[in-house]
């Protein structure tokens, strides 16, 4: 043995020799179960003190490199190989582990893995068919788009103000008076609800919800570090201004809401059931998220928005085009007082400097040529036409299994089962089928009876096949 420790390296002499011993092993010079010198030979060897060889060898024992027998010596321990590998390579799984967001629950991310697969049937997804996609006439409009050069740059922090400015008349047909100051333009409604959990609410603060809430499935404000409490809205045994007042806390409390066309039930809330979560709120000091994506695809009329009752600012309205033009634009925007909205582009363009400035010119100009109407009034036709052959397949297939209430716009029928079929193994069963549900446990924990059924994405062909699968699955299981 002629190595020796190199008394003027940065590293300590325990830390050479800790490093000698194992590249010693790994490079099969001393493979497993080999003896080791003994400590004195060692010590001489290098010209050591043998205490040193003492904690050296302590340490590499108390990583599983070596091992000793009491009165035999030290060996090349059986799990050296694989603890040096995993010491050679970064802990990438801690890292993931460790972080701050929150994974998604198995189920979904099945969902968004087999979706990508073109022989899936889509019972359950929240978004439009390619069929119902204006695809020509978004093709045939990008001719008509004028785009200056200042106009495909970065955008201001609340985003293209043409564009701001068409919202805010567009706003007025939902009763809003909101200038273009008072509008930020988003990558679609998700990342809208992720910067105001980033940037108006404290870790700890409490969010409101009804169950069951879309806001279960994907989870930006658990990631944030917030308490998510789910109430039970009709409750004759307890109200809603008793649950919270009951469960608020001392810290900040938000409550969100999608009042019309419900995601998953796809139900609305009456005018009597708006005024009064306004004035619950206002009582409790509570701010209030309406998402309002879906009001444009009810098939008869509906109530105000929140926001449009509002009269002291405490709601914050969000809105979107891609439950209605395209998901891929990826456009979106938020209403709320300015220093709000002052706020939250502060926050975004920290984290995208700004919403695609192509999408933004793109949904101005529809909004402005009067496309997006037309569009809007053809698309309400097809959903409602899709939305009837779903339901005359329930009604006769599924009556002696299943409840349900007549769909009144958007995309969703709430399918209530009679007993509680809905499990990971009725999902993977259909998964296996190549059809995929939304089951009603990503919505509320607790659910196995429900099943959000979408009749927006797969085509009629594919619905009947899908829905008559469904229903040989459900009785199996009965």
């Amino acid at each position: 043995m002629e190595w020796q420790p190199n008394r003027f390296s940065h590293l300590t002499i325990q830390q050479q020799i800790i490093d000698w011993i194992k590249q010693r092993i790994q490079s099969g010079e001393w493979p497993i179960h080999t003896k080791l010198p003994t400590q004195r030979k060692l010590a001489e060897a290098m010209g050591v003190n043998r205490s040193t060889i003492v904690i050296a060898i302590e340490e590499l024992v108390a990583d599983g490199i070596l091992s000793t027998r009491v009165g035999d010596g030290t060996y090349v321990s059986n799990n050296s190989w694989n603890v040096l590998i995993k010491s050679n390579h970064l802990d990438w799984e801690r890292h993931i582990s460790s972080s701050i967001y929150e994974p998604n629950f198995q189920t979904i991310q099945l969902i968004n893995e087999y979706e990508q697969q073109e022989d899936i049937i889509r019972l359950g997804t929240g978004e439009l068919s390619p069929e119902l996609l204006p695809t020509a006439a978004l093709q045939r409009s990008l001719q008509n788009v004028q785009i200056a050069a200042r106009d495909i740059g970065y955008s201001e922090p609340k985003g293209s103000k043409q564009l701001r400015h068409m919202l805010s008349q567009y706003a007025m047909k939902r009763g809003i008076h909101a200038s273009p100051d008072s509008i930020m333009i988003v990558s679609g409604a998700l990342q809208a609800l992720q910067l105001i959990s980033l940037g108006l609410l404290e870790p700890g603060s409490t969010i409101f919800q009804e169950a069951p809430s879309y806001l279960n499935s994907v989870r930006p404000f658990q990631s944030a570090g917030m308490r998510i409490i789910s109430l039970e809205r009709g409750n004759r045994d307890n109200n809603l201004l008793d649950q919270i007042t009951a469960m608020k806390g001392k810290k900040q409390s938000l409550f969100y809401t999608v009042p019309t066309l419900h995601n998953p039930t796809g139900s609305t809330m009456s005018l009597d059931e708006r005024q009064e979560l306004l004035q619950i709120c206002a009582s409790q000091q509570i701010p209030i998220i309406e998402d309002d994506v879906y009001h444009e695809l009810a098939f008869d009329e509906i109530p105000p928005s929140l926001k449009s009752l509002d009269s002291s600012g405490q709601v914050l309205y969000i809105g979107s085009m891609s439950k209605t033009l395209s998901p891929g634009l990826r456009i979106g925007w938020v209403i709320g007082p300015e220093p709000v909205i002052d706020r939250l582009a502060d926050i975004k363009m920290q984290t995208d400097y700004g919403s695609s400035a192509f999408s933004q010119q793109i949904v101005r100009y529809w909004l402005e040529s009067g496309l997006y109407d037309e569009h809007i009034v053809k698309l309400r036709a097809q959903l409602k036409r899709r939305a009837d052959f779903v339901e005359e397949i329930l009604r006769s297939r599924f009556n002696s299994i299943a409840t349900w209430n007549k769909p009144t716009g958007g995309f969703y029928i709430w399918l209530r089962l009679r007993e509680p079929l809905v499990n990971k193994a009725l999902f993977l069963k259909l998964m296996k089928q190549n059809v995929l549900i939304n089951p009603g446990y990503i919505y509320d924990a607790k659910d196995f009876y429900h099943i959000r059924l979408s009749y927006a994405y797969a085509s009629f062909e594919q619905l009947e096949t899908g829905l008559n699968i469904l229903y040989e699955a459900i009785v199996e299981g009965t």
